[in-house]
């Protein structure tokens, strides 16, 4: 069960969803060199390039988390800022997570990779109506803690990235997000290139509305063997 602090109209309220399916889009951008640049950046790490573009995968809903710590199997995962697309009974709202993924796992199945860790997501939403008009000035951010150094992973406007309407009418399961699905928008390329960390800060800037959107977490490595 997630919750979810939401906004609309000057208006907040909270609303609880047990979230019923879960859809990431991959390589979701809308400059191509930015999108070869992602590819490149997960080519250096041994995964295979996509079919086409973008590509919707399925995970798991129960993959999803609002908690504060995220366990992993293993050193070799890295978090990714993404904006979040939520479908609710009365319409879609905005947040943000992280497509928290295996990175060992991704370079022998992407697919695989995408069920292998939590998707941490934000409790704050936004409805979407009040943000598609200036969807482009929307500013991706995020921080990793790295041996102690906190460091800049990720920055830049969502001009960079499809927008939801352009998602979900390329979706091969319809145009529509039927309620309690949630759906990643894609990433970012990661400044200094994808890498591992001990905590993952990500936030979603609004400077027309002038708010944000924040969410954080650290990560717990599982050692492989007992």
């Amino acid at each position: 069960m997630l919750t979810f602090h939401r906004e609309a109209a000057g208006r907040r309220d909270t609303i609880a969803l047990s979230p019923e399916a879960l859809v990431i889009a991959g390589w979701a951008g809308r400059d191509e060199a930015a999108i070869r640049h992602h590819i490149d950046e997960l080519a250096a790490i041994g995964v295979p390039p996509p079919s086409s573009v973008p590509v919707y995968y399925r995970a798991a809903a129960a993959t999803l988390t609002q908690g504060a710590r995220l366990e992993v199997l293993g050193p070799d995962s890295s978090g990714e800022a993404e904006p979040v697309i939520v479908s609710l009974a009365d319409g879609l709202w905005l947040g943000l997570g992280s497509d928290h993924t295996d990175r060992k796992a991704e370079t022998v199945g992407i697919a695989l990779s995408k069920q292998m860790c939590g998707k941490p997501v934000g409790t704050g939403l936004w409805h979407l109506d009040e943000v598609e008009d200036h969807w482009d000035d929307l500013i991706l951010r995020s921080y990793a803690v790295i041996d102690g150094e906190r460091v800049l992973y990720q920055e830049g406007r969502l001009t960079a990235l499809r927008t939801p309407a352009d998602l979900m009418a390329r979706r091969p399961g319809g145009p529509e997000l039927p309620p309690g699905t949630v759906m990643f928008g894609g990433t970012l390329g990661a400044i200094g290139g994808i890498r591992p960390a001990d905590r993952f800060e990500m936030e979603l800037e609004d400077p027309v509305m002038t708010r944000t959107l924040a969410h954080a977490y650290d990560i717990a490595v599982l050692p492989v063997v007992a």
